[in-house]
């Protein structure tokens, strides 16, 4: 039995690490189908005020044309930074990350699909210290919080971001907050298991449904040596937060000629 254990483990180690990049490609399919529709509606506003302008000879119609495809080229500009900064960190580094930042690129992905649907957003962000993280792990946690409570609010909706500093526990919080249609009780304690879903599948632009996005943002924030936790009421939304462990430096003794350095280390979230 003892020999045959080392191999058992080593197809479970196996298996998380392909589950694991599933989920990564999964995230990266549903960050493509984002940017295609937003950088369609780009493309489309600027074709179209093109020819406005070629069609009208006055100055005004062509100084309107002008101002909006140069609105539309500096949004196509956003939406590149944004995709561009998923794509920077694909590797497991952390480093000092502006979780605030972090969220206003996520959001850039996202406005074509609250507009859509009428969902208000209200973001509050205090001034917060920076988290040790690796940007992309938790960008693929925070777009998958969004798209699920967009679909908890179908429409006409209002879903609360808010980032601030809990100097006492001294994390970052992230607050995701819906009023949607909220999780019942007997759910809601399966909330984080593997392949449990409250969704029938997929939803009409592809996205949710697998059981995989809520599973996988716990081992991102464990990882993270950070918390997550759901609230939720029926009728009335839920609410996730996240706890992440702020950045703090910790001096080094260099071995050989005794000069001091200092590196960046998360905190463990003990509450």
């Amino acid at each position: 039995m003892s020999e045959t254990t080392p191999d058992l483990e080593q197809q479970v180690a196996i298996l998380k690490q392909q589950l694991a990049q599933a989920q990564k490609m999964t995230a990266l399919g549903e960050l493509v189908s984002t940017t295609t529709h937003e950088f369609n509606n780009v493309l489309m506003t600027i074709i179209n005020y093109a020819k406005l302008g070629l069609r009208y000879k006055d100055d005004a119609s062509r100084v309107k044309a002008f101002e909006k495809i140069l609105a539309a080229g500096q949004r196509a500009s956003k939406i590149t930074n944004s995709v561009l900064g998923v794509a920077r960190n694909r590797s497991d580094t952390f480093e000092p990350t502006d979780l605030c930042s972090l969220v206003e690129e996520s959001m850039v992905l996202m406005e074509r699909e609250f507009s859509k649907y009428r969902i208000q957003v209200d973001k509050q962000f205090n001034k917060v210290p920076e988290v040790v993280a690796n940007g992309n792990q938790i960008q693929q946690v925070l777009l998958n919080l969004l798209i699920n409570a967009r679909q908890a609010i179908k429409e006409r909706g209002q879903v609360l971001i808010k980032v601030e500093h809990d100097e006492t526990n001294q994390t970052v919080d992230l607050v995701v907050r819906d009023n949607g249609a909220g999780i019942p009780a007997e759910k809601l304690r399966k909330i984080f298991d593997p392949f449990f879903s409250t969704k029938a599948g997929p939803d009409e632009t592809g996205k949710g449904g697998t059981g995989l996005g809520l599973s996988s943002c716990r081992d991102i924030i464990d990882a993270h040596r950070g918390k997550i936790r759901v609230e939720s009421t029926v009728g009335k939304g839920t609410c996730f937060t996240i706890k992440l462990p702020v950045a703090r430096k910790q001096a080094l003794r260099a071995p050989v000629d005794g000069q001091t350095t200092t590196a960046t280390v998360p905190q463990s979230v003990t509450s």
